[in-house]
This record gives C-alpha cells, sequence and structure tokens, in this order.
C-alpha cells in the first residue's frame, strides 16, 4: 500500500470513528483494507449495520432493496464487497448465499 493510500485509508477510518452508522464510510474502508481479511471485516461491519438499518426501517428479510435508491447502495456496496471477499479465502458457500442475495434484493441492478 502507497503512502497515500495508507493516508487515505487512515481518513476514511476517522470517517467511520466519527459516523459509524454510515454504510459508504465502511463500503469505503473495506475497499481500502490493507488485506483481504480487513477488507471482509469491514464489509461485514457495513453489512450487519445495514440490516440494522433495514429493519429499523421496516424491512422484515424480505422484499427489493434497489441500488436505484441512493440510499441503499451503502449497504449493497458492502454486501457486494463481502461476497468477494468470501470468495477470495475460500467462502465458496457464503459467496454463493451472497450473490443470491443480491439478486434476490434487487434483479435489475447493475451496481
Amino acid at each position: 500500500m502507497s503512502a497515500d493510500a495508507g493516508e487515505q485509508r487512515e481518513r476514511v477510518a476517522a470517517v467511520v470513528a466519527d459516523h459509524p452508522r454510515s454504510l459508504l464510510a465502511w463500503q469505503a474502508l473495506g475497499d481500502l483494507g490493507r488485506d483481504t481479511m480487513e477488507r471482509y471485516a469491514s464489509y461485514r461491519v457495513g453489512y450487519h449495520r445495514g440490516l440494522d438499518t433495514l429493519r429499523a426501517n421496516g424491512w422484515r428479510g424480505s422484499g427489493y432493496v434497489r441500488w436505484a435508491d441512493e440510499s441503499n447502495r451503502g449497504f449493497l456496496g458492502c454486501l457486494k464487497g463481502l461476497g468477494e471477499m468470501a470468495a477470495a479465502i475460500g467462502e465458496t458457500d457464503e459467496a454463493e448465499r451472497i450473490s443470491l442475495f443480491l439478486l434476490q434484493l434487487d434483479p435489475s441492478s447493475t451496481g
């Protein structure tokens, strides 16, 4: 990781510390992770915080969560990143479940 990338990661980590409910910040932290496991962990936290947010807003575990709605993008981005990292570490079952879940949440997504 270059110094610039390290500095960028530190800045994003500070945003996450100040705004731990920001799913876009968790996604960015995952995107900037120093290794696969750090990325996996950041995306997983963002995913779980996203589920909490969806449930607090009335989602009951089924139904669409569309990419077109900008407020969903942090959650969906974390979920997509989590699936990619699961595949990278050999968690094939998890990666497949996440891929199916993303398709169920938004069949028309190009995000």
